[in-house]
């Protein structure tokens, strides 16, 4: 890990930091906490026991860790052999923000999609990847690392990640009495607030970059 950390800093310039570490912690909470991923949680505890389900979600989590560590190393540190310009990077990872936003708010006006006729429990696999760590949370994970600009920035965001995948495993062991406990509605809500408020940290985020890219 000690050279791959080097490697994903890179040596450009450290940019200027639009996103606050509380900011960034609020879009890992987003797009890889577990709001996205609790209906998912809910529907494969279903078909296990309490003891079979404890087991899947430590190998999901398990799974899930791996993967961002690889991810926030390798990710970054190509990158960067890329060459691509800090603005650059942040106006890519600001655009992602800002689809997965929108995608967000605006799935609460979509049809609801029946439910399948067999239910089965998915693997735990699947629960880890693309259910609790989808391809978009890697994918602002590699451009916010490859932003970072120094080893201890680096190392909060990596922290941050794996702070929010902690909240996903402690979801998933007591994801039984959440759902007996507070219910659908109220979670769909808070999905709804916090998606709004990435589509103005997205914005945030694009109109920086747009602004460094014409004045440089």
């Amino acid at each position: 890990m000690s050279l791959v950390i080097p490697a994903a800093l890179g040596t450009p310039p450290s940019p200027s930091h639009l996103l606050a570490l509380a900011d960034i912690f609020l879009l890992f909470f987003i797009m890889i906490g577990p709001i996205k991923a609790i209906g998912a949680y809910a529907t494969a505890a279903q078909g296990m026991d309490p003891k079979q389900w404890a087991a899947v979600s430590w190998k999901v989590f398990g799974i899930a860790v791996v993967t961002t560590v690889a991810a926030g190393g390798l990710g970054g540190a190509m990158l960067h052999k890329w060459h691509i310009a800090p603005a650059v990077l942040q106006l890519a990872g600001g655009l992602v923000f800002l689809l997965v936003a929108l995608q967000m708010v605006l799935a609460q006006y979509a049809t609801p999609a029946p439910p399948p006729a067999a239910a089965s429990a998915p693997p735990a696999e699947r629960l880890a990847f693309p259910v609790t760590l989808p391809a978009y949370g890697i994918a602002a994970l590699i451009v916010l690392v490859a932003l970072s600009g120094s080893t201890e920035r680096y190392l909060w965001i990596m922290g941050l990640a794996i702070a929010v995948l902690v909240l996903d495993l402690l979801v998933m062991l007591f994801i039984r009495q959440i759902m007996r406990v507070v219910g659908q509605l109220p979670l769909q809500i808070l999905a709804a607030v916090l998606g709004m408020l990435q589509v103005a940290l997205a914005l945030q985020l694009i109109t920086g970059a747009v602004r460094t890219i014409i004045t440089s």
